[in-house]
């Protein structure tokens, strides 16, 4: 488990929020799903009894096109999260324009809920209401469940395609650079690209490393064994 220190300065950086992995979820979903989809292809044509040749061309395909499809995707879904803010950041703003006591009863009772209490409890809501930017970001985490930090659409679109990237890329490198046996290189070298994202994600759980890396690996091994299962079925 990651540990962090406590020095003033280290405090004031991790509450604002400074260089925080906000982009982890994105990262690890792009990564995994690029190379499952990507191995997928490559066990389905190989269990097919095609050429290496349409097995580079579907897989360059899918990295480029399913990877960006991922991105967009993710694109669009955090845009729609950053619009349902703003449109709720805009409502509690007028809320405070036409019922400022009905809100700040609202605040009030959060804070109560937090312990405070008495004079103190009086004090903060007092403190709070003078604010109205604060007092609208504890509405939306508080009322509203909303996470502190805005999100970041097009970052998290990077963070998608990037990883989808990399990660797809691995089960093609064999057949690319003409190596022999690609196929027995590629399902090795895509199950280290699944076990390293699994134990790289441990850092962030309390899972030890080496079951999260089982898990991820037997995620990913279970698609391709699937993708080349079906891919027998029609062998030419």
């Amino acid at each position: 488990m990651q540990d962090h220190g406590h020095s003033k300065a280290e405090i004031a950086k991790r509450i604002s929020g400074e260089g925080q992995a906000s982009h982890l979820r994105d990262m690890i979903y792009g990564g995994i799903d690029g190379a499952v989809t990507t191995f997928a292809i490559v066990a389905g044509v190989q269990g097919a009894g095609l050429s290496p040749t349409i097995i580079i061309a579907l897989g360059i395909a899918n990295v480029l096109a399913d990877g960006f499809s991922m991105a967009a995707g993710n694109y669009s879904g955090t845009k729609a999260d950053l619009d349902d803010r703003n449109r709720l950041s805009a409502l509690e703003h007028r809320h405070i324009k036409e019922y400022p006591e009905g809100e700040r009863e609202e605040l009030r009772q959060i804070l109560e809920l937090k312990g405070l209490s008495g004079a103190l409890l009086e004090d903060a809501t007092d403190a709070i209401t003078n604010n109205s930017e604060k007092w609208v970001e504890i509405m939306l985490t508080d009322e509203y469940g909303l996470a502190p930090t805005p999100p970041a659409p097009m970052k998290a679109a990077i963070a998608t395609f990037a990883a989808f990237l990399v990660a797809g890329i691995v089960p093609l490198l064999p057949f690319l650079l003409g190596l022999p046996n690609p196929f027995l290189i590629a399902a090795c070298a895509t199950a280290l690209v699944f076990f390293a994202i699994g134990t790289g994600k441990s850092r962030w759980s309390l899972a030890p490393w080496w079951r999260s890396g089982l898990e991820t690996l037997a995620i990913g091994s279970t698609a391709a064994a699937i993708a080349y299962f079906v891919g027998t079925m029609f062998h030419i």
